[in-house]
């Protein structure tokens, strides 16, 4: 069975899965692409051994897409909402002609810097705990594909981007980048995945629903 469920800020994507297994009674559960804490979203899950293992094939190259709200003059050293922010550029000379542009820069094939705070193992350690202990990660720039990116609104110091990716890009860093490209900082203030190859948002499960569902002996899912 694979299910595509729809996070909720505040669960991590482990939780959500734990939560899943509670309904189920299934103790083999997976899911397909991790979601920050704070991000809301798509989460693909497999539930089964066949299921969970059929995810990798399923979402090989899928893309995903992103609603992202990032906030300009304004730098955190998680690059999103849950790490220290400071202040850092006047916002009020950033036009929308200069977004536009910075955005097409992002646009394509691009190298790009994983945030310090990130699951990325640095000699068998994730970066985020050699971050909270003060140690800087070493971390070297990646390859990724930022297949587009539209300017969905521009409302100082916000902007809303709707962006389509291939895996493995960072939405924290993308945010960070265009910030640092329009000289006055920026950090990802909200995330929504609207999308992860065929599975859409609005086509999406609550984990309350589900958990209604079973209840109900209502468990005949299949799929997509």
């Amino acid at each position: 069975m694979i299910l595509n469920l729809i996070k909720p800020k505040g669960l991590t994507s482990h939780d959500l899965v734990n939560r899943v297994r509670h309904i189920t009674g299934e103790r083999k559960v997976g899911h397909g692409g991790t979601l920050d804490p704070l991000a809301e979203g798509v989460l693909v899950v497999g539930v089964g051994r066949e299921s969970t293992r059929k995810l990798n094939d399923l979402l090989k190259n899928a893309d995903k897409e992103y609603l992202a709200v990032i906030e300009l003059g304004v730098t955190s050293n998680t690059d999103d909402s849950e790490g220290k922010l400071q202040i850092t550029g006047d916002v009020s000379k950033v036009t929308r002609g200069a977004v536009e542009q910075a955005l097409k820069k992002f646009t394509g094939h691009i190298k790009q810097m994983p945030p310090e705070y990130s699951a990325i193992k640095i000699g068998g350690t994730p970066a985020y705990k050699l971050a909270r202990r003060g140690v800087q990660p070493e971390l070297t720039k990646r390859s990724v594909h930022v297949k587009s990116i539209e300017l969905v609104d521009f409302n100082p110091p916000q902007l809303t981007i709707r962006v389509v990716t291939s895996s493995g890009t960072y939405i924290r860093s993308l945010a960070r980048d265009i910030g640092e490209y329009l000289e006055v900082g920026g950090y990802l203030k909200q995330l929504t995945r609207t999308r992860v190859g065929d599975f859409h948002l609005n086509q999406g499960t609550s984990i309350d629903q589900l958990a209604k569902e079973y209840k109900m002996g209502n468990t005949n899912r299949n799929e997509t």
